[in-house]
């Protein structure tokens, strides 16, 4: 790579956030390096370039640091003009997708308190889930209305990585928490979208092992639910 345009991602393999700016650089064709962080003993270069959040995504590009995936992912679309676009052109549409990426991440938030709980309290977030995903059916046919969500890797989109990043492992996440996140019955246009997306082959080169995310999300649900036993 040459040292003009070098291109550095600090990253975790289990973050959606990393996960989601990973999946951009692959999908414009753009050489970069993985950094794997331990978010338990964060590097001195993590924390040097993100030293207000502390977090992992940071993009270096020239030894120039972007964090905040949106943020890096506006970036990555502005910066490298060749290979697909990420958002539309139009203002309207660009406005239209920045919302519903907004309300894919509090739907994948509502997973999280899925994850997080047990007995009533699941029920009620599982039925909230599903809900946020009724609403995302009627968008998607509004996006789509000759009922077939486009799956070609140069029109994935802005909006497409953002969901591969949060629910492209949904049946992992079905199987580690015991819940099904996405009821094809329910909502089959959501779920004809998310394989078809995750078919692809940039995103299944990408997927983490299966045991490994089962693993991690068993640990997780663990101690989530060990911190509110009472």
């Amino acid at each position: 790579m040459a040292e003009e345009n070098r291109v550095t991602l600090h990253g975790f393999w289990a973050s959606p956030y990393s996960k989601r700016v990973e999946l951009a650089l692959k999908f414009k064709g753009i050489p970069f390096e993985f950094v794997e962080e331990d978010l338990r003993n964060k590097s001195s270069q993590l924390l040097k370039h993100n030293p207000i959040h502390k977090k992992v995504p940071v993009l270096l590009h020239n030894g120039k640091p972007i964090v905040d995936s949106h943020i890096i992912l506006e970036y990555i679309d502005e910066t490298w003009k060749y290979g697909p676009k990420l958002l539309p052109q139009d203002p309207y549409k660009r406005a239209q997708v920045r919302f519903w990426v907004g309300f894919l991440q509090q739907s994948y938030e509502t997973l999280l308190l899925v994850c997080k709980t047990c007995g009533e309290a699941q029920e009620k977030a599982t039925k909230e889930l599903h809900e946020k995903f009724e609403v995302l059916e009627g968008m998607l046919k509004e996006f789509f209305p000759d009922g077939n969500p486009c799956v070609e890797s140069d029109d994935v989109g802005f909006l497409g990585i953002v969901m591969i990043s949060l629910f492209g492992a949904h049946k992992v996440q079905s199987e580690a928490i015991g819940v099904k996140v996405i009821d094809p019955e329910k909502t089959p246009f959501v779920f004809y979208w998310i394989n078809a997306l995750i078919e692809l082959a940039v995103v299944k080169d990408s997927a983490p092992p299966h045991d490994k995310t089962v693993a991690f999300l068993h640990a997780f649900r663990s101690t989530a639910l060990k911190s509110v036993a009472p």
